[in-house]
């Protein structure tokens, strides 16, 4: 299984849909999930993006707290359910926070949560969420191999989060800062674990966005509009070897490579 980070803007979404086939081939990947939370000009997703994403490779889509930035996704989500927002909103919020998709080699799910350390809105305890969600698609529905997207700010709740779920899925990998973590491993109970995913988008930036604008704000602590930088890309993220009968996790390797587009 291939994971890549937050897709920051048209810059990160070009290098994936130019770099998924080339993955796929020589690194016989089987299934890709990629975070498209920020791909519309940095901030959100459209229906466009989204399927233009899913055509690329892609066989889930998964967010964060900027899922309702684009007003057009609302009604998207109700009718495409390999795009996922956080699993811990309100029930009869729309949308849906899991998906199981049948892969060549057996059922996949994929969860999508949101933590609450730093992050608005505050939503559901994401532990419990989880934990309910694991247990169904587990024992209801019979599904192994489970990966979830952890999008969240404190590494503390991330690291939390995938001990609590250790043995229960097959790999827990944060995402929300950016910024990519060299934590990757895989824990005793056969989870692979990374707190951060890092992002796909402009090497030369301060997290996908043009550098001078944010220095500015910064110096005066006024408002500034922060475009999304240009140039070569960086391509983060990680794969996931996964057991098929077991859904244990048997590696995890960082990926990180840029991407000139």
């Amino acid at each position: 299984m291939l994971f890549l980070g937050d897709i920051v803007g048209e810059p990160g979404r070009k290098a994936v849909a130019e770099t998924l086939p080339r993955f796929r081939e020589a690194r016989g990947v089987d299934f890709i999930v990629v975070n498209g939370e920020n791909s519309a000009g940095g901030r959100g997703i459209t229906p466009k993006i989204a399927i233009a994403l899913l055509r690329a490779g892609a066989a889930v889509i998964t967010t964060g707290d900027h899922i309702w930035d684009q007003k057009e996704i609302v009604e998207f989500l109700a009718t495409e359910p390999r795009l996922l927002r956080p699993l811990n909103y309100p029930q009869g919020t729309a949308g849906q926070g899991s998906v199981i998709l049948e892969s060549a080699k057996g059922k996949v799910a994929v969860i999508n949560a949101q933590g609450r350390t730093f992050m608005q809105p505050p939503l559901e305890n994401p532990l419990l969420a989880l934990d309910r969600e694991v247990t169904r698609l587990r024992d209801e529905e019979g599904v192994r191999m489970i990966f979830v997207d952890f999008h969240a700010e404190a590494t503390s709740e991330k690291i939390a989060t995938g001990r609590f779920l250790d043995g229960r899925v097959s790999a827990l990998i944060g995402t929300h800062t950016h910024v990519q973590t060299a934590d990757d491993q895989v824990f005793p109970g056969g989870t692979a674990f990374l707190c951060d995913a890092g992002m796909c988008g402009p090497a030369e930036s301060v997290l996908g966005r043009r550098i001078d604008p944010i220095i500015e704000r910064m110096l005066t602590s006024t408002p500034r509009v922060m475009p999304v930088a240009k140039g070569a890309v960086e391509l983060c993220g990680a794969l996931v070897d996964i057991d098929i009968e077991s859904g244990e996790a048997r590696g995890i390797e960082r990926v990180r490579e840029k991407v000139e587009i």
